[in-house]
């Protein structure tokens, strides 16, 4: 093998190992008991029958599509939301978790993301809304609530809503297909 093989050899595993280097900063909210720390233990692959109310955040890195997805997962507590804002510098994408089934917080949860989406920092940061606990009889269809929460409206970012179940798994795959789809785009 020649000098300039090895160089360009070593270039290509360069870009390789950069390119399953790139870590994404991924914020995970949702008012309490919308299912996030479920969520994100589902992503990760653990056990998701022991979990109590987040007081602080969680913090995951998961691996998907050559990427390190590190997934802040801060509690949603009326308490706690006022620090939601200290999380959102350099975040890549906003994950919103919505408890489908719980019809009687869709005003509080829409004004909770409207206030999000109006955040300077997150302006133009690409959203994933998880419409969770589908596997519960009461549950709302995913396009029921996205007109509920007026997604349309939002021109000045991507945004995608998920039907899924935590608990079962069902639909969050597809969100992280979304969102590494997404975030590959924007980060080449």
């Amino acid at each position: 093998m020649g000098e300039a093989q090895k160089q360009g050899l070593l270039s290509v595993i360069e870009k390789l190992k950069g390119s399953t280097e790139q870590e994404v900063r991924i914020v995970l909210l949702g008012l309490d008991n919308a299912g996030k720390t479920t969520l994100l233990k589902s992503l990760a692959s653990e056990d998701v029958n022991t979990i109590t109310p987040t007081q602080g955040f969680n913090i995951k890195s998961v691996a998907s599509h050559g990427m390190k997805l590190n997934v802040w997962d801060i509690g949603g507590q009326r308490k706690i939301r006022p620090f939601w804002k200290k999380y959102l510098e350099h975040t890549d994408l906003l994950i919103y978790v919505i408890d489908s089934a719980d019809k009687k917080r869709f005003e509080e949860t829409g004004l909770e993301l409207s206030e999000l989406i109006d955040e300077e920092n997150l302006k133009g940061v690409p959203v994933l809304i998880f419409a969770n606990k589908q596997d519960l009889a009461t549950a709302s269809p995913a396009s029921e609530i996205a007109e509920g929460l007026n997604l349309h409206t939002y021109r000045d970012r991507e945004w995608q809503i998920q039907a899924c179940s935590a608990v079962s798994g069902e639909g969050v795959q597809d969100g992280m297909n979304w969102i590494c789809n997404n975030i590959v785009n924007k980060k080449k």
